[in-house]
């Protein structure tokens, strides 16, 4: 049975478990390594079953736990060409790890398929990824974006169930305590998108069939779940749908999440 669980999300930690019956994959390590340990048993795995993690970015909210993590598993470390060269150089890579460059084309990890899609941020490199699993189900993890391109778009299209950031409420942002380069930061192409913005993407995502939507990455001083969720199943009444009825939609907090089985 295919699950996706998202351990920890938003801007102190991110971290997104994969599970099949093949095993797993952990998409970034944005925590502790004990952290990281504890999160999968809860959700009812273990790290032997782990057997690859792919890295967004290397921004120290995806990357914390790393290299620990690293040293204490035979997973292989999956990224971009840019990230692992940005890893390797702040020597957060062990010497045993297997590194494995994503590009264009799919890896296959145990009859995972991981496809890369390139995501607009602020540093080299930043990748979101979609997961073909063996059981023919598909999802995706995409955050840290300042805009949705047409090819984060085709990307995610058609996915059964999708972690899609849902950052920002944009009026608390331009109300809020940030200096106002950070605030800049956050609203340009290379930030992090809007709760606005995801909210018109759910529409053609659910149009396309993917019916389980967790929203991830929300600011902990320019969102709150019940604002986020609250805009984005407003944006699905518009073309008829309904929470619980026509779709599954939840919001991914910053630790101790559930699974969400498609």
């Amino acid at each position: 049975m295919s699950r996706i669980c998202p351990l920890f999300s938003g801007s102190t930690g991110n971290s997104t478990y994969i599970a099949t019956q093949n095993g797993g994959i952990l998409v970034d390590a944005g925590a502790s390594m004990r952290s990281l340990f504890m999160a999968v048993e809860r959700v009812g795995g273990s790290f032997e079953e782990i057997k690859a993690i792919a890295i967004t970015h290397e921004h120290i909210d995806h990357i914390k736990g790393l290299k620990p993590f690293l040293n204490k598993t035979n997973a292989k470390l999956i990224a971009s060409k840019q990230t692992l060269e940005a890893l390797i150089k702040k020597e957060i890579v062990p010497s045993k790890t297997e590194v494995i460059e994503i590009g264009e084309k799919p890896l296959d990890i145990n009859g995972i398929i991981i496809n890369r899609f390139a995501t607009s941020h602020d540093c080299e490199g930043s990748s979101g990824y979609t997961f073909l699993l063996p059981d023919g189900k598909k999802t995706g993890v995409c955050t840290d974006l300042g805009i949705v391109t047409d090819d984060v778009r085709n990307a995610i299209t058609g996915l059964d169930a999708l972690l899609i950031e849902s950052n920002h409420d944009i009026e608390m942002l331009k109300k809020g305590p940030y200096p106002p380069m950070l605030k800049m930061r956050i609203l340009s192409d290379k930030g992090h998108i809007s709760n606005a913005v995801c909210s018109a993407e759910l529409k053609n995502l659910l149009k396309s069939g993917t019916t389980r939507f967790i929203l991830g990455h929300l600011s902990q001083n320019n969102n709150t779940p019940l604002v986020a969720k609250a805009q984005a199943e407003a944006a699905l009444i518009d073309i008829g749908a309904v929470n619980g009825r026509d779709y599954l939609l939840s919001v991914a907090k910053p630790q101790e999440n559930g699974v969400v089985v498609f």
